[in-house]
């Protein structure tokens, strides 16, 4: 037999058509019109050589083919199903790595919370987190499969990924607490003191420096840092002022800092996860995406 002329879905009618021996019954068990099911019947005769369902007093009665396709038929639909549908596993028995870039995250989620909850959750997971080299990479390598989650600002993905908006970010200015420019700090005061900029590339000029220079301003970078988790130390031992995302600060030592609000408008942000299509069944990877939305939107913006 050909297999490739079997349509599959007569094996769908026909387990209805067996269990009610009614063909207008069968028909309204499957959401199928009453000729629609006639002619899948007659489909299936053919199909199997028998008449399967005779006509008898008051309903119909099924050949001895027919009985004996019954439990064969029921066996095959569920293994389709099993095929194309697998039941979840329990999360504890899962073995497997799930690789996670990202560009920064709140510091507090890396250092215990995410991890915590996947320990008790899924202890057979191992957490990768992997090197950043850039929104563009991040995506390559879920692409390549060298990545199975990223985190970070994906202002549009292709057909192949799935994005998700975690959270909307904004910016703060932070200095030290007794910082000489904290008390009437305005805009004056900000460009009076060396700033941090932070440029995975070394860069000492960005989109803040462009909105200075429409007003006639300009800041004087003291220092360029590759992460803004390198920032927080700088701001406490020296004069430095820096702009941040307001979730970067670690919530322990908060009080340390000053923040303020930017006195020139600066633009927030969306933060995104994002994963490849082909891992929409990964239930290790969907696990943890799961466990990052959840803590994020546990931690709203600092006011």
């Amino acid at each position: 037999m050909n297999l490739r002329s079997v349509d599959l879905n007569l094996l769908v009618i026909l387990d209805a058509l067996l269990d009610e021996a009614h063909v207008t019954r069968a028909a309204e068990r499957i959401g199928l019109s009453q000729p629609a099911a006639s002619s899948a019947l007659e489909r299936c005769r053919h199909l199997f050589g028998d008449a399967l369902l005779l006509r008898g007093r008051g309903r119909m009665r099924l050949t001895p083919k027919a009985r004996a396709l019954q439990a064969p038929v029921k066996d095959l639909l569920a293994q389709m199903v099993a095929l194309l549908d697998p039941p979840a596993p329990e999360l504890s028995t899962l073995r497997q790595t799930v690789r996670l870039v990202t560009a920064e995250l709140p510091p507090e989620l890396l250092a215990g919370g995410l991890y915590a909850r996947l320990a008790a959750s899924a202890p057979g997971i191992t957490l990768a987190i992997m090197p950043w080299h850039g929104a563009a990479a991040a995506l390559a390598g879920l692409a390549q499969g060298e990545a199975d989650l990223a985190v970070s600002v994906f202002p549009a993905v292709e057909t192949g990924f799935v994005r998700r908006e975690l959270l909307r970010e904004h910016y703060v200015v932070a200095m030290r607490r007794d910082h000489p420019a904290a008390e009437g700090f305005d805009l004056e005061r900000w460009l009076a003191f060396p700033h941090v900029l932070v440029s995975g590339r070394g860069e000492t000029y960005g989109a803040l420096d462009e909105a200075l220079a429409l007003e006639g301003r300009k800041r004087h970078v003291g220092i360029v840092v590759p992460s803004f988790l390198s920032v927080p130390p700088l701001l406490l031992g020296s004069d430095l002022i820096a702009l941040l995302p307001s979730r970067v600060l670690p919530a322990e030592g908060r009080e340390r800092f000053a923040l303020r609000e930017p006195p020139v408008s600066v633009p927030g942000f969306p933060l995104h996860i994002a994963w490849h299509r082909r891992s929409e069944r990964d239930p290790g990877v969907r696990h943890v995406a799961g466990l990052i939305e959840a803590l994020l939107a546990e931690k709203p913006a600092p006011a």
